[in-house]
C-alpha cells in the first residue's frame, strides 16, 4: 500500500486525504501546522487509514525527519502556492513523487528546475484549472489535423449569488488574487505571448445563462509551451457572473490593491462569504480542420456539490481534489512509466474518466 503525505488540511487537502483513504489502497498522513484540523477530520469522518500530524514546511529539518521515519512514496502539496518550492526540494532530497495544485507560473518553473534529472515524478498544476481543463483540451486538440483556435473557460461560482461581486470564496484567497493580478500566457499568431489579467473581456451563454469571461493567470498550465507553433490562437479565461470583472478591476487597478495584496485578502475574507452551494463550469472549444474542412468541437460540463464520506463538499473541492487523485492514482499504478517533470497534457482524458476517482467528471 503506497504511503502518501498530504501537506495542508484545508478545503482541498482534507478531501484529497479522504478520497485516497476511502478506497483502502493508500496509507495517508495528513499534515497541517497544528494537529487540530487533521485530527478533527480523521475523527469526524472515521478515517482509519489517515494519520494526522503537525508539520511546518518552513522547518525543513523536522519535515525531513518525519519523511525519513515513515518512508513515504509520494508527497502532495495542498499548501498555498508559495510553499511549493520548499516541498519540491524535500521531495527531491528524499526521492519522493511530487504533486501540487499550483496555478502560479513562476512556482511551476521552479518545480521544473528542481525536478531536472530526477528519477521520481514532479507533477504540478494537478487541480481543475490548470489540471483537468488541460487534459480535456489536449484531448479535443487530438481530434483535429490542424488547429486554428483553442478556448478554455472555467469558473467556480455560487449557485445563489447575494453580494455585489456575485461571488463566494470557494478556494484559496491567495490563489484567487494571484490569478487576478499576475501576467497571463496565451498563443497569438502561433507564438507564445503575455496577456494582461482582467482584460480580453467577453460574454458567453451556457445552458441559457449569461456569463462573462476575462484573462486570468495560470489556468493555461503548460499548454502554451506544448502547442506554440502548432496552434494559431489559444487562451484561458475565468467565468464569472456579469459585473464581477468591473468591480475586481476597480479594486485591483483603480484602488491599486494589486500592489497591496495582503490588504485585498483581508477585505475579501472579511466581506465575501464562503459557500458549499456552488457550481463549477468547465468549457473548452477547439476550431480546426478535419479532412480539409473547418470544424469546431466543444466540451461543456457543470459539476455541483457532492456528498462524500457522509459530508457535503463544494463543487470546487470535489473537482480539484478528484483531478489530483486521478493523476496520483495513474502514476502510482505504473510509476515506471513516468519520471521527471510531467505535464497535465501527458495524461489521457479517457484514463482520467475511467479512474476510480474520476466519478464527478463522468456523471
Amino acid at each position: 500500500m503506497p504511503q502518501v503525505l498530504v501537506l495542508g488540511a484545508g478545503k482541498i487537502g482534507s478531501l484529497i486525504a479522504g478520497l485516497l483513504s476511502a478506497e483502502g489502497q493508500y496509507q495517508v498522513h495528513l499534515a497541517d501546522l497544528t494537529l487540530d484540523a487533521p485530527k478533527r477530520l480523521v475523527d469526524q469522518l472515521s478515517l482509519s487509514t489517515v494519520t494526522p500530524c503537525a508539520l511546518d514546511v518552513r522547518r525543513a529539518d523536522s519535515v525531513a525527519h518525519y519523511v525519513t521515519a515513515h518512508r513515504f512514496d509520494a508527497v502532495i502539496s495542498s499548501l498555498p502556492y508559495f510553499c511549493n518550492p520548499a516541498v519540491a526540494e524535500i521531495a527531491r532530497a528524499h526521492r519522493l513523487h511530487y504533486f501540487d495544485l499550483t496555478e502560479d507560473v513562476a512556482v511551476t518553473g521552479r518545480v521544473r528546475a528542481i525536478s531536472e534529472d530526477s528519477e521520481r515524478v514532479f507533477i504540478p498544476q494537478c487541480g481543475l484549472a490548470p489540471g483537468y481543463i488541460s487534459i480535456v483540451t489536449n484531448d479535443l486538440i487530438g481530434h483535429f489535423e490542424s488547429i486554428d483556435c483553442v478556448k478554455m473557460r472555467v469558473g467556480a461560482l455560487p449557485v445563489h449569488p447575494s453580494n455585489a461581486l456575485k461571488y463566494s470564496l470557494t478556494w484559496s484567497t491567495d490563489g484567487l488574487i494571484n490569478e487576478y493580478g499576475n501576467i497571463c500566457a496565451g498563443i497569438e499568431g502561433g507564438q507564445k505571448v503575455q496577456l494582461q489579467p482582467l482584460e480580453g473581456y467577453e460574454t458567453i451563454e451556457l445552458d441559457g445563462l449569461l456569463y462573462e469571461a476575462f484573462n486570468t493567470s495560470g489556468g493555461l498550465g503548460t499548454l502554451a509551451d506544448t502547442y506554440r507553433g502548432r496552434v494559431q490562437t489559444m487562451n484561458y479565461k475565468t467565468l464569472r457572473y456579469p459585473g464581477h470583472c468591473e468591480k475586481i478591476h476597480f479594486l485591483m487597478k483603480d484602488l491599486k490593491l494589486n500592489e497591496d495584496r495582503e490588504t485585498l485578502k483581508r477585505l475579501l475574507e472579511r466581506a465575501i462569504p464562503q459557500t458549499h452551494q456552488d457550481v463549477v463550469l468547465i468549457y473548452a472549444a477547439v476550431t480546426g480542420t478535419r479532412q480539409g474542412e473547418l470544424f469546431e468541437e466543444t466540451y461543456v460540463k457543470k459539476v455541483y456539490p457532492r456528498t462524500i464520506l457522509g459530508r457535503l463538499w463544494s463543487a470546487i473541492q470535489v473537482t480539484t481534489a478528484s483531478s489530483l487523485c486521478c493523476v496520483v492514482d495513474l502514476v502510482m499504478a505504473k510509476p515506471a512509466d513516468y519520471r521527471g517533470f510531467v505535464t497535465q497534457e501527458q495524461f489521457q482524458l479517457q484514463d482520467v474518466l475511467n479512474n476510480r476517482f474520476g466519478a464527478c467528471f463522468r456523471a
